[in-house]
């Protein structure tokens, strides 16, 4: 494979902040609907102009998603940035629209094992529900994003092959998904399966279609994100001061830091349009609120300069 050159790198990345959804979902103490709030206008403010700002599930299954609908209501929209929220179903999707979300997100696996102990059905089961979904969402006009989760390894099978995940990705993406984000649910790819996978999922999904999802459980989500500005995907997820994890993977930490991808992008010239002292101020005061230290290495070391 021949080394590429900087100028084969997009001139453009966006980036998809998770945080105040992702990020927050799995805490334990209670955060307030003001906290999230503050948190997603923070973040507006720094640039960022895509922000997956809630989930309209169950409050039984993730408590910290019940104030969803008033967080919707209460943040300062910015003209031009997107507000998403996570929809696993239709009556999350008629929520959602009843509070003003603007885009939708789905959630697959491209591990069988994983989809039976996340949401015990199949993963053609769990695509069949998401059919409504998208059905919906079209007659209105909602552009729905898919994700699909562990797709550089499983927590319970271990390993999962690329053509498993670009059966999963090709079939969101005929359903209607606009992107595919592939997620790294516990962190374990590495930069060269990260390209092996990218090259076997684009035989079937655009490239430009596609978004990387990586955790930073192994150090390797910086990495994985210049392989994969190396295949021509332009498009990654990330969440302030690297909070989140995944509740059915053992052991994984939080996703990439928001902060920690827009200092590397800097550094190879790629626009983000974001004011990383902003997004480093936000990530600080979330860090602090919640009585931890912030998830960004890149945070620490210019706080601390």
């Amino acid at each position: 494979m021949m080394p590429a050159t900087q100028q084969e790198l997009p001139r453009q990345v966006r980036l998809v902040e998770v945080g105040p959804r992702d990020g927050l979902q799995n805490e334990q103490q209670p955060i307030s609907v003001d906290d999230k709030v503050r948190l997603v206008d923070e973040l507006t403010a720094a640039g960022l102009g895509y922000i997956e700002a809630g989930s309209f599930v169950s409050p039984r299954w993730v408590p910290q998603m019940a104030g969803s609908a008033e967080v919707f209501a209460r943040i300062s929209r910015k003209s031009g940035v997107t507000y998403a929220a996570l929809t696993p179903n239709l009556q999350g999707l008629e929520a959602a629209l009843a509070a003003g979300v603007e885009e939708v997100a789905v959630f697959a696996a491209a591990s069988e094992a994983f989809s039976q102990k996340n949401i015990n059905c199949s993963i053609s089961e769990s695509l069949a529900r998401f059919a409504p979904v998208l059905e919906a969402a079209q007659t209105r006009n909602i552009r729905v994003r898919g994700y699909v989760s562990c797709v550089l390894g499983c927590p319970y099978q271990g390993e999962v092959k690329a053509t498993e995940v670009a059966t999963v990705a090709r079939e969101l993406h005929a359903m209607g998904c606009y992107e595919i984000s592939l997620g790294d649910t516990i962190g374990t790819g590495t930069p060269g399966r990260t390209r092996q996978l990218i090259e076997t999922v684009s035989q079937h999904v655009p490239r430009e279609r596609l978004a990387g999802h990586y955790h930073d459980t192994y150090g390797q989500a910086l990495a994985n994100i210049y392989a994969s500005l190396l295949e021509g995907v332009a498009v990654f997820d990330s969440s302030v001061a690297g909070l989140g994890g995944c509740p059915y993977a053992a052991g994984a930490s939080g996703n990439v830091a928001s902060e920690d991808v827009v200092y590397m992008l800097n550094g190879l010239g790629i626009t983000t349009g974001i004011d990383l002292d902003m997004l480093i101020a936000a990530g600080q005061r979330i860090s602090q609120l919640l009585g931890r230290s912030n998830g960004s290495r890149v945070a620490r070391a210019l706080s601390s300069s």
